[in-house]
């Protein structure tokens, strides 16, 4: 995906870390934004590409008739980091493939956004000009989850089946954080797009 223009933002962040409030507030912005979970679940939806391939990784079991039944699926991958790797193994071919087929979409822009929340695990972050992490610490991703209604135990998984929010935080450019306001957060991702599209004719 790497090429002169578009000018590549990533755009990652822990799991209930804020990413899709900033995801929002740039596309009403004027963003181009490639979200690799609005692919992720258009690849899982009934009649998807992943699904004979999720069926034959995990049976059965997983699917209502011909629709995959997410919060089992879900439920699997996050206490057995074996099923995640299987699962993975199976759906990102087809996301990255996707994310490319968008990125030469838009090839006239001058910047887009990937928003990817493995970034940094999928060597995604190698395709990028810059990187932006949400980023809300442990005990605020927590709560967040809980607030959803994910019981105490089935959050933790979820957040230690990802990298720590803080490595992604120190490995990106530029890092906004959530525990404030949507507004606040908001402005944040707002000023640093804006700063891009002025830059963008000296990079």
């Amino acid at each position: 995906m790497t090429q002169n223009r578009p000018y590549i933002i990533g755009l990652t962040g822990g799991i209930a870390c804020g990413k899709t409030n900033l995801t929002s507030s740039l596309l009403a912005a004027g963003a181009v934004v490639i979200d690799a979970d609005q692919i992720s679940r258009a690849i899982t939806a009934a009649g998807g590409v992943a699904l004979p391939g999720i069926r034959a990784a995990f049976g059965d079991d997983v699917f209502e008739g011909e629709e995959l039944n997410r919060q089992k699926l879900a439920r699997l991958v996050f206490f057995d980091s074996s099923a995640l790797e299987r699962l993975n193994a199976v759906t990102h071919p087809f996301i990255f493939l996707e994310m490319r087929r968008r990125v030469d979409q838009y090839r006239d822009r001058p910047a887009l956004v990937l928003d990817v929340p493995l970034l940094f695990e999928t060597g995604i972050d190698k395709c990028c000009n810059e990187i932006w992490c949400a980023f809300a610490p442990r005990n605020e991703q927590l709560a967040r989850l809980i607030q959803r209604g994910v019981t105490r135990e089935e959050a933790i998984r979820r957040i230690d089946s990802q990298m720590p929010a803080t490595e992604k935080a120190r490995l990106s450019d530029h890092v906004i954080n959530t525990t404030g306001t949507k507004e606040e957060s908001a402005a944040q991702a707002i000023a640093l797009w804006q700063d891009v599209l002025r830059r963008l004719p000296l990079v």
